[in-house]
This record gives C-alpha cells, structure tokens and sequence, in this order.
C-alpha cells in the first residue's frame, strides 16, 4: 500500500479519535466546573466548520470590531479558557499575562509561527496548538502557479493587453522553460516537499536543496542538498519555504541575488521578510534576474504605491498560499481541536514542538 496513503489513513485515524476524547474531556470539565468553557476566536471570519466544532462543548464570543483591536483581545484574554488565533497580530507573554490562570490553551490557525513568542510559551510550558501539514498541498499549488506565471512572463503579458501593446511575433515575450531546468528549494521541510512532489510532472532536468541535514524524503524525491551559494548559483527556478527565523532574515539579500542567474525566477510563499524586498526590486529593475513569483511581502497588506507592484516582472498575490475552501475548514478544525484538548488538559492534535 502506498505510504503516503498509509500516512493520510492514519492521520484521520487518529483525528477522528481526538476529536471524540477531546469532546469527552471537555464534558469532563463542564462536570467539575458546573459550566461550560468560554473560548475566545480573534476573527470573526473564521470558517464555521472550526466554530461549529467548538460550539458542541463551549460557549464561543468574538471580539466586537473587525479587524479587531490588540486591547480588545488583551480585554477579552482574561474572560475565556482557551484562544483561536487567527491571525498574524503578535502573540506573546503579554497576552499570557491577560489570560491569567484561568487560560488553558491557544492555538493558532497558521504553520508560520514567527508572529508567536516561542520562548515565552516554552518558558512556562504553556499549551500551544498550531496548524501545519493540512496546508502544504494548498500552498505547494500556488508555488507551482507562480513559478509558472513568473517564469511564462503572464503579468506582464497581461499589462501588455491593458496598454494596447499586444505586438506579437516570434520574438515576443519569451519566458523560461521548466522541462530540463534546474529547481532549487530552500527549505525541504513538508511544503518544500510537496512542491518537489509537484515538479515531478515537469520533467525538470535537477532539483538542489538546502537545509542543515541531508532529508531522507528529499533524497527518496531525488533531490540532491547542496551548500545554499551553489543552489543559487545553479538554479533556474528557486523556491524559498523555510520558516522565517533571526537566521532566515533577509536570507535572500544583495549578495545572494547577485549569485543567481540573469534568467532565474524566484519564487517564495514563506514569509516576505526572509527576502531584502528592496534589493529584490533593485535586482529586478536592473535584470540581476529574470522574475519573481511572490506570495508573501513586507509589510503586509502591501500599499498599492509600492515600488514592487510596478514592476512587470514581479508577480504579486496578496498571501493566499492556503486560501481554499478545503484547507482553511481544515485548518480551522484543527486548530479547534488543540484548543478542545488543552483545556481539557489532553494532548493537542496539532502541539507546536517547544
């Protein structure tokens, strides 16, 4: 049977388990405390497959605004047993603080945990939920779909159209093949996986990675890890989807642009920062590169003057890696569960390894 299948069938497996032990622990708790938990959700517009979930045992309230206030959730931190994060507002010691004792769990609605104070979390070995893996395939998609819009020249052959410049011929916008090319992706970790998953179909010529220890799973996918100046140096197509961390900061600058081919197409559906967003314009404004794919900025929302969004080889969407209807129930389900769970004082589906 195919491993992956394998891998899948358990995973629902055991969320269907957690699902009915976490239910059952918070009937546990309704008992001792004679009333049932309040849980707190950041946004308003979060999939109702999460709220439904958490309406079965708890009592579910919102924060009055929308986008809502950083006071009004420190406010409301204090009334609830449990948090769903949704959203990239920073998380840290201070809401801990407003919690007090009688908040048992948070768990966010996102794989990215940059936003998220990990220390002060592990500190006081408080229970976080977080969402990855159910995202991965969603994001994989929208790599592909802007290595493949960047790389074919679509914005601007689109901005062609809109300025009546729609010439032709046999010399017009030529883009970049895939078929044959060199794919590096930093950051093998799942979604850097799913994307080499996806390339497979490609018929890509080689695929590079880096990362701090050779993968297994990436060696089984046939890609071969290599010192991150040679990835650069080699790569036709690169993908960034490493976790933004102090040492993943500006990892893509001046230097590391100039590494790369004049026909190189970057790609990243990580975290905007982890790119020097002003030496990437530099370096598509000056043809350092041939285009970018992005689905992630500093800052984010992007303002609509932004030197980035001028420019016709840069293809911008505004960070809808996981924004499907499937994924984000998921992600909203999950996140539910953590919560269920770490009030009840049992393990989360989801816990963040600190």
């Amino acid at each position: 049977m195919n491993k992956g299948f394998v891998r899948i069938l358990l995973g629902l497996l055991f969320y269907g388990v957690l699902s009915t032990i976490s239910a059952q622990s918070v009937e546990t708790t309704m008992v001792n405390t004679g009333k049932r938990p309040v849980v707190l959700v950041t946004n308003k517009e979060t999939p109702e497959k999460g709220i439904n979930k958490l309406r079965l045992k708890c009592d579910v309230i919102f924060p009055e605004n929308h986008p809502a206030t950083r006071d009004e959730i420190l406010e409301l931190a204090g009334q609830v047993d449990g948090i769903m994060w949704v959203g990239h507002m920073l998380l840290n010691g201070e809401v801990l603080d407003r919690g007090g004792s009688r908040l048992k769990a948070i768990s966010t609605m996102s794989a990215g945990m940059d936003y998220v104070d990990i220390d002060e979390f592990r500190k006081r070995k408080f229970p976080l939920g977080y969402t990855p893996i159910v995202l991965n395939d969603a994001v994989a998609d929208s790599a592909i779909g802007l290595m493949i819009a960047a790389g074919r020249r679509f914005h601007e052959g689109r901005l062609a159209i809109d300025q009546s410049q729609w010439t032709g011929g046999p010399q017009w916008m030529l883009g970049q093949d895939i078929k044959g090319s060199t794919v590096g992706i930093i950051g093998m970790g799942g979604i850097g996986q799913t994307i080499a998953r996806r390339l497979k179909g490609f018929e890509i010529g080689q695929l590079l990675y880096t990362g701090r220890r050779p993968k297994p799973e990436a060696e089984a996918l046939g890609a071969k890890m290599v010192p991150q100046a040679e990835l650069l140096q080699e790569s036709d197509y690169i993908f960034i989807a490493v976790p933004l961390t102090n040492e993943t900061h500006h990892l893509i600058n001046e230097s590391a642009l100039a590494k790369m081919k004049r026909t190189a197409v970057l790609v990243n559906v990580a975290r905007g920062d982890i790119v020097d967003q002003k030496a990437l314009v530099a370096a598509l404004k000056n043809g350092t590169i041939f285009a970018a794919g992005l689905d992630v900025t500093t800052p984010e929302p992007l303002p609509a003057d932004d030197e980035l969004l001028s420019l016709p080889n840069a293809v911008v969407i505004p960070h809808l890696g996981s924004a499907t209807v499937q994924t984000r129930d998921n992600m909203a389900e999950i996140a539910a569960l953590n919560v269920l769970a770490g009030i009840a004082g049992t393990p989360m589906f989801s816990p963040y390894p600190y």
